[in-house]
């Protein structure tokens, strides 16, 4: 059983989290849903902690490589305002779901998972102390504008109109590139 396996199992866990019920994740349930063996998926995965965490940073790596594709270079060569800028666009622009809004808030209680999301996150979103206050007030709210978008469509609680959606894109770029005129 390879990674290809390993793969399925993250994505069968994710789904258990997209059911219209919204099923929580079990090793029996996440070995089901990805068609697996109870003891196949425990190769993997030993116990629940160790799949949760796993599905917290395939969760938070598939939004890294999302942001790194928008950013279009190593993420050490940017700016704070490119870095903001990346997570931006792909809340925004990404499709999300009540999977993203769960593994995210789930991982708030639970130290090890909040550390694996932190982790992959805090590089894009976290400002340096020596950043202008307006220039970091700005991409605060940049950010927050697009933390509220993607979380409003992840979970469909009082969900955005799609044709707002590209204004919203454009306040938030007005923001970011204030600093530029």
């Amino acid at each position: 059983m390879g990674s290809n396996a390993r793969e399925r199992i993250l994505e069968g866990a994710l789904e258990l989290l997209r059911a219209e019920d919204g099923a929580s994740i079990t090793l029996d349930g996440a070995a089901k849903q990805a068609g697996v063996t109870k003891p196949g998926l425990m190769y993997h995965f030993a116990t629940k902690e160790a799949l949760m965490q796993a599905v917290v940073d395939h969760a938070a790596q598939k939004w890294e490589r999302l942001m790194l594709a928008r950013l279009g270079r190593p993420l050490a060569e940017a700016s704070p305002r490119e870095k903001v800028a990346a997570y931006v666009r792909v809340a925004l622009t990404e499709p999300h779901d009540r999977a993203d809004y769960a593994i995210c808030s789930d991982a708030l209680y639970t130290p090890a998972l909040s550390e694996a999301w932190t982790g992959r996150m805090g590089p894009w979103v976290c400002l340096p102390d020596d950043l202008p206050a307006p220039e970091r007030a700005r991409l605060t709210a940049a950010r927050l504008m697009a933390d509220g978008y993607w979380t409003s469509a992840a979970t469909g609680v009082f969900p955005v109109a799609e044709a707002d959606r590209s204004r919203i894109l454009a306040i938030a770029d007005a923001l970011l590139n204030e600093g530029d005129r």
